[in-house]
């Protein structure tokens, strides 16, 4: 058959995105590695057809939380996905979980059935010159990997989640932090510092080191280590002092209210345009994530602090989307290709899903001869797509789950619980307004589908 795009993966973003072509009526190639005869980690997070994946989400989801609004943004679009999954979740108090198998051949039958859809199952090993999705996860195959690499610059393009815990900035108390950058370099509030008498420092380096940790699964665990990825646990085991020369080295930040060092200190950094979340310098951890959540509650300005991402270290494999892709998940400099799921930098199950739907409405509007309006940033699918494709900062950009600090503040002050549900209630309202105009315009009379052949 010929098709007019191509789908690269076939876990959850490449089945979703496949599924919005087909529906779209464009012919679509499905390439799925796995069933090939190629090797593939029998951990690997997903939900491709024939696979043994055991859930679409084990995330919760309570009437009024962000991941609630993702799932409903992505409801109410269509999704494949979440169809297949409501009717096959199991019961889980206020979690989404769905029977594996059962969940898992639904969507190959979907997929399989689907007349504008041929499920092929090949390893892809270079960029397709034709219209394009690559949705291959986080442990996409070496060669496709590295043509990535040679056409998105190879220091673009990362091999471990790093990730260091991510705090909302209004969850801070600048009783005791205080903004400054080391030796008043900057503008001023380039940083948030907390800071640590000797006591309190003795007692978190002691926390890292008997804290207990996730051990790293059969195919990560022989990825060296690089020095910006360090673990802070690993640094903590190698001397008392070394945090103290490392990533809690406090010299040249004057406390303001002592006009002295501090004897550590901990450092946030903005992590997104609004200043609503800020990540912990240097605290990419294998600490669990009940552990992660005690001990850093016990750094002084960070007591009541809530986490809109905990720390980890895992392999993977993602790109530095905020500097590469465009506003409908275009590569900049090569845009007949798109990026949908993990390989964008996203981070879940549900995220996946609505990356992956989002990337097949945008080429299926533009195949037809339309562009289709990006959703508002007051919805979860909108808010997750402005911070992947341009709202994070570049040069530390990590995958993030969708949470309310990615959304345009709540103006005001608020209580917390009113906050979720203003944040809700206008989320649902954006999306309302978004699907009742028009959202796609059309494109000159020359831009029409392109169809190539089947290799």
């Amino acid at each position: 058959m010929t098709h007019d795009i191509h789908v690269i993966g076939g876990g959850l973003a490449g089945s979703e995105a496949a599924w919005q072509l087909a529906e779209a009526g464009l012919k679509v190639r499905l390439s799925e590695m796995r069933g090939s005869g190629e090797a593939t980690p029998p951990t690997r997070p997903t939900a491709s057809p024939n696979s043994s994946a055991r859930t679409a989400s084990a995330r919760t989801m309570p009437r009024a939380t962000r991941s609630a609004c993702s799932i409903r943004n992505s409801r109410t679009l269509g999704s494949l996905i979440m169809r297949q999954a409501d009717i096959h979740r199991v019961p889980a108090g206020s979690a989404l979980a769905v029977d594996r198998d059962n969940f898992s051949n639904s969507v190959t039958e979907a997929i399989d059935q689907h007349p504008n859809i041929t499920l092929v199952r090949e390893r892809i090993d270079a960029l397709p010159d034709g219209p394009t999705i690559i949705a291959t996860g986080p442990l996409t195959a070496a060669s496709l990997a590295a043509g990535i690499g040679a056409e998105t610059g190879r220091e673009a393009l990362a091999f471990f989640d790093a990730l260091a815990p991510i705090v909302h900035r209004d969850s801070i108390d600048m009783e005791t932090a205080w903004f400054a950058s080391r030796w008043d370099k900057g503008e001023g509030k380039d940083y948030i510092n907390c800071p640590m008498d000797k006591d309190q420092y003795l007692a978190f380096h002691q926390g890292l080191v008997d804290g207990e940790k996730t051990p790293f699964k059969d195919w990560e665990k022989d990825t060296p280590y690089f020095d910006g990825c360090m673990p802070i646990e690993v640094m903590a085991e190698r001397g008392v002092d070394t945090l103290r020369y490392g990533p809690m080295k406090p010299v040249g930040l004057d406390n303001p209210k002592t006009g002295r060092w501090p004897y550590a200190v901990v450092q946030l950094r903005q992590d997104n345009a609004q200043g609503t979340l800020w990540n912990i310098v240097g605290f990419q951890t294998k600490l669990k994530h009940a552990d992660q959540v005690r001990l850093f509650r016990t750094i002084p300005g960070l007591e009541n602090a809530e986490f809109a991402r905990l720390g980890g270290l895992h392999r993977n494999t993602f790109i530095r989307s905020p500097e590469l892709l465009d506003a409908t998940l275009r590569l900049k400099s090569r845009p007949n290709i798109r990026f949908a799921g993990q390989i964008t930098g996203c981070e879940g199950y549900i995220e996946s899903c609505g990356i992956g739907l989002l990337a097949g409405r945008f080429a299926a509007a533009e195949l037809t001869g339309q562009t289709l309006t990006p959703p508002p940033f007051a919805t979860a699918l909108g808010a997750l797509l402005g911070h992947i494709t341009g709202g994070a900062e570049a040069e530390t950009y990590q995958p993030m789950n969708v949470n309310f600090g990615l959304f345009p503040p709540i103006p005001g002050r608020t209580k917390k619980t009113d906050r979720k549900r203003m944040y809700t209630d206008r989320g649902r309202a954006a999306l309302a307004a978004w699907l009742n105009s028009p959202q796609t315009t059309a494109e000159p009379a020359d831009r029409q589908p392109e169809t190539t052949a089947s290799a």
